[in-house]
């Protein structure tokens, strides 16, 4: 089934791009033969219409689940004590390694390859 959607979506998005080439060759046409401009053909502005509405249900068949935009859903199978633990904030190279009396400057040029990896 997913096979069948993507296939859709794909002719969606021809006939999307159809619609637009069709738009722009009818612009070309009444700007060849001097006639003013009022609006589209209404074959090109149905085309248009239907391929969105089946490019955005097909897109829609394709990515699959969403997620709940509610926060308390995630957070229900969370105790209190794992909120506060967020990964993102965790500082392992700070400044204050710098203020200790007995902080080393690394020498770069006298280290191995190894060496430089545990110092990030």
């Amino acid at each position: 089934m997913a096979f069948l959607n993507k296939l859709v979506l794909f002719a969606g998005f021809l006939s999307l791009l159809h619609a637009a080439y069709s738009a722009a060759q009818h612009r070309a046409y009444l700007r060849i033969t001097d006639q003013e401009f009022t609006n589209l053909p209404v074959d090109i502005i149905f085309q248009a219409i239907l391929s969105l509405v089946l490019i955005i249900y097909n897109i829609l068949q394709v990515v699959g689940d969403f997620k709940e935009i509610r926060a308390a859903v995630d957070l229900q199978a969370k105790s209190w004590e794992t909120l506060g633990n967020i990964p993102s904030f965790y500082t392992f190279n700070h400044r204050g390694k710098a203020l200790s009396p007995y902080y080393e400057q690394p020498n770069p040029a006298a280290m191995d390859r190894s060496d430089l990896s545990t110092l990030e």
